[in-house]
């Protein structure tokens, strides 16, 4: 997009959002009224999206949006079936969001997608449920919340087990301090990935926009295992598996430490092992984030066989050890010695033996329910968009930028093969050229990002 253009759609957005506002100005004090809504990217996650937008009253699904119409006819007879009405389908993004009579879009689109599509929304007056991660790049993730607040919308961050009500209940417990101070989480992840074996270039199917897939991303031959999830396995496309899925479990884990900032020193490991397939990414890293305090987080992701024994989500306190397998457990440990004086008749001391092979136990402490109104992640959304208090959005962008953040920094650390040094404030890294030239991506035009929000 050159620069007259990119000008000239921010005044068209700036105009659309005049118009596209007023029926929300409304919704403040009749809560009644309707939220016009579009699921965008109705593959995978999408049908997800789909289904809980149909449950919240007085929440329509005007219009379904994807690059492969092949999709269309389903998705098309599900919202009926739920709503009782045909929505409208829609190839191209930036058609949609010139609609003056929708006040909201779900981008469940993939993740390279995700600050292109939010930001355009912004512009034009939409407010956005995005999925998570929220970014590609760091630099994505800063200018989306630049959009959010210049352009006053809501933006939930699709990290939805905020809205579970143990993980609330968890959560609050831990940031009261019912088990201690915590002084390091960890992310232990098991998610089984097959092989994307190896596959040949072939034609684009008919249906299926390629440019318009690939959006920002390099032009290339279309690959059926590089399409519906295989670009979660291509570096061109993905953000790991740390990205995907443990950004979930990061961000528990930030927000019940009510973690604010970012890492000062990050280091990650691993590589792609077992398969013998087209895959780039990693499918095992390991690694840790160092805060200015000295605490830590540190995780492992394997899309291996490995055994989940010990849960994804442990906090560690100086009491013992907050923990989420099947469910969240608070376990109090004691301490216990042998028996026996200090110090012996013959003047040994024994302190240091006994310190050095104690016992250990550990009692159940039960989580106390946190009370609050068990509300679902798109309910908390709709209500917000009616309310347009972005206080009470369960997981607002900012929240978002800052969990999907650690996830670009453990691959970026895992991409040059070392540690990185970084900076929370100025969000960039401590005298380190080539790090810094990952903060963001090469973008394909017209696809690019905004230089002026």
């Amino acid at each position: 997009m050159t620069d007259s253009s990119r000008r000239e759609f921010i005044k068209h957005s700036a105009l659309a959002a005049n118009v596209a506002a007023a029926p929300m100005l409304m919704g403040q004090t009749n809560a009644s009224n309707t939220v016009n809504i579009a699921v965008v990217g109705i593959h995978g996650r999408g049908g997800a999206h789909i289904q809980e937008f149909a449950k919240v009253p007085n929440c329509k699904i005007v219009a379904l949006c994807d690059v492969d119409s092949r999709l269309f006819p389903e998705a098309v007879k599900t919202v009926e079936r739920l709503q009782g009405h045909k929505p409208d389908t829609v190839e191209d993004f930036r058609k949609l969001i010139e609609r003056k009579d929708l006040h909201a879009v779900s981008i469940a689109t993939p993740d390279y997608w995700h600050a292109l599509q939010t930001i355009w929304a912004c512009q034009a007056g939409k407010d956005v449920y995005v999925e998570k991660p929220v970014s590609f790049t760091i630099v994505e993730g800063r200018k989306m919340v630049e959009a959010a607040r210049k352009y006053n919308r809501m933006v939930q961050t699709g990290l939805n087990r905020r809205s579970i009500p143990s993980v609330r209940s968890a959560v609050k417990f831990a940031q009261s301090g019912g088990l201690g101070k915590i002084y390091r989480g960890r992310m232990e992840l098991v998610k089984p990935r097959g092989s994307m074996e190896r596959r040949q270039e072939q034609s684009v199917p008919e249906g299926v926009n390629w440019d318009l897939y690939l959006g920002p991303t390099p032009m290339k031959a279309f690959k059926v295992n590089q399409f519906h999830y295989g670009w979660h396995f291509f570096w061109d496309t993905s953000t790991t598996d740390v990205g995907n899925t443990g950004v979930h479990h990061l961000d528990v884990i930030r927000w019940a430490r009510n973690i604010n900032t970012h890492p000062t020193e990050i280091y990650c490991t691993g590589g792609v092992y077992v398969h013998d397939s087209d895959q780039q990414v990693p499918n095992f890293q390991t690694g840790s984030f160092t805060y200015a305090d000295g605490s830590v987080v540190d995780f492992e992701a394997t899309n291996l066989l490995s055994p989940n024994t010990r849960g994804t989500d442990i906090l560690y306190t100086d009491q013992g050890y907050i923990t989420c397998s099947d469910k969240w457990h608070a376990m109090r440990g004691k301490w216990g010695f042998r028996e026996g004086p200090d110090v012996t008749p013959d003047g040994i001391d024994r302190r240091a033996s006994r310190a050095g092979f104690p016992r250990t136990s550990y009692e159940e402490v039960a989580i106390p329910d946190s009370g609050e109104k068990v509300q679902s992640h798109f309910e908390n959304f709709i209500e917000c968009v009616r309310t347009r208090k972005v206080s009470d959005l369960r997981c607002d962008i900012l929240e978002g930028h800052m969990s999907t953040t650690l996830a670009h920094l453990a691959n970026i650390s895992f991409r040059l093969k070392r540690a990185v040094k970084f900076d929370p404030e100025k969000e960039t890294f401590i005298g380190d050229a080539e790090a810094t030239a990952m903060l963001t991506r090469k973008y394909r035009e017209p696809y690019s990002l905004p230089d002026k929000i």
